[in-house]
């Protein structure tokens, strides 16, 4: 039998101690993104447990939205993920 290795690491530690695993990533069959969703995207890339482009090949993403998700959790938080908040966080 034949396991296959994914590429980097198996878990990175985030910040507040936790550690985050391919596992706990979501299923690349995900069609509902809800923000607790798309945060835990967000956080692998940026610890470094996926790439972006791995993140938006994996979730069929273009690079634009993936960028929009960054940049809303790092300035307002997971609160600016929800779609239905999102006119309040929207730049003009």
């Amino acid at each position: 039998m034949y396991i296959r290795r994914e590429k980097g690491p198996v878990f990175v530690t985030m910040p507040d101690g936790t550690k985050l695993s391919r596992s706990d990533l979501p299923a690349r069959s995900t069609s509902r993104w809800v923000a607790r969703r798309k945060a835990v995207v967000v956080n692998a890339v940026n610890a470094g447990l996926i790439s972006a482009k791995e993140a938006c090949d994996m979730y069929d993403l273009s690079e634009e939205e993936l960028d929009s998700w960054i940049s809303a959790l790092q300035t307002f938080g997971t609160g600016a993920l929800r779609a239905t908040s999102l006119q309040k966080y929207r730049k003009v």
